[in-house]
């Protein structure tokens, strides 16, 4: 029996959905990009000419009412998220939703409970569970390299004390809801800490801003404590004053080990470069970029140099989404899995207003 192909419409066509969700489609043979939500095409960036053949839309409501649409994936600003959601659901289709996935919990469940009554798939971009190094970390971790982990820092971390400049295009710098830098690198940390220990007892959170200009009060920097029954310490961290040539990415401590990482994932700045999914080398991670593994072996400290795994990439992501729409496996990440990281967030954000550590 033929395999079926399901036809994606995507709203946005910005940076997202050029970088992240476009190239990853169209290596899946399962999906065809087939039509784009284009408010104002111009002459050097236009969906049409870069994508002959695909529809072009200049509403989510027009495209949504096109019954060849199967899947919309929402790559726009995250306080439109929840409405361009809603709006697809309720027209019969499959969601994917950029992250972060909203603005409130509340708005992620109605999300949730909206995919359920009209039985569609409600996924959100959580891609960096396919990063090389996490991937990495995630088989020591369960492999018991580390033995029974005690501490995970995770850290987003960058030299940038400058305020930006003012971009109307650009989302990530505003205060909007669901903006500021725990909901744009936060819920990447979140996830994947809560992808691999589960939700934790307690929260403690740190927000603010760690620049000494900020006009317009926008929060650029966190550090988000997740207590563990058991002792687990989780600390995901990301800020805009660190002045290292090599920022530290994961420090993880168990009882026979400790792993450390420098850099971040390269699969960003490769797209960014213009390399494609399926080109030689992508994902692949520098061996001068190798994580360090240091275990106790008679007595003496051994530390070893850990290469990064060749990852399955992001379009593992949407290889999974392909067989989640066949009925042939979960989703990636799961509308009701973001909602809980949300919330993580929603419970920082009251735990740095009061200053106290709060209960999940």
């Amino acid at each position: 029996m033929a395999t079926k192909t399901w036809n994606v419409g995507v709203v946005g066509y910005g940076f997202s959905a050029k970088v992240f969700h476009i190239p990853f489609v169209e290596e899946v043979p399962e999906l065809k990009l087939y039509a784009v939500v284009q408010r104002t095409p111009k002459p050097e960036d236009d969906a049409e000419k870069d994508h002959p053949g695909v529809k072009s839309y200049r509403t989510t409501d027009e495209m949504v009412k096109d019954a060849g649409v199967d899947v919309v994936i929402i790559t726009t600003a995250p306080d439109s998220h929840f409405q361009l959601a809603k709006l697809a659901l309720e027209n019969g289709k499959h969601v994917i939703c950029e992250k972060p996935f909203t603005p409130t919990s509340q708005e992620a469940s109605d999300l949730v409970d909206l995919a359920n009554s009209q039985n569609k798939l409600l996924a959100v971009y959580q891609n960096r569970r396919w990063d090389a190094d996490f991937v990495t970390l995630s088989k020591l971790v369960k492999n018991g390299s580390l033995g029974r982990v005690v501490e995970f820092e995770t850290h987003f971390d960058r030299h940038r004390p400058e305020e930006p400049a003012a971009d109307a295009s650009k989302w990530k710098n505003k205060v909007i809801p669901g903006g500021s830098a725990i909901y744009d690198l936060g819920t990447h940390l979140l996830d994947q800490a809560v992808y691999l220990f589960g939700l934790p007892e307690r929260v403690t959170g740190f927000i603010g801003t760690q620049r000494a200009t900020n006009t317009t009060g926008f929060e650029d920097s966190f550090t988000v404590l997740l207590h563990y029954k058991g002792g687990l310490l989780v600390t995901a961290k990301a800020g805009v004053v660190s002045p290292e040539e090599k920022q530290l990415r994961f420090w993880v401590r168990g009882e026979k080990g400790s792993f450390q990482k420098f850099h971040l994932d390269c699969q960003e700045d490769q797209l960014k470069a213009g390399m494609k999914p399926s080109d030689n080398g992508y994902g692949r991670e520098p061996s001068d970029r190798y994580g360090s593994l240091t275990t106790v072996q008679d007595g003496k400290f051994v530390k070893e140099v850990t290469p990064t795994v060749e990852p399955p990439t992001y379009t593992e992501y949407y290889r999974k989404i392909a067989r989640a729409l066949g009925g042939q496996g979960d989703l990636p990440a799961s509308g009701a899995e973001a909602r809980e990281v949300i919330r993580l967030i929603e419970l920082a954000q009251e735990s740095s207003k009061q200053g106290k550590t709060l209960n999940v």
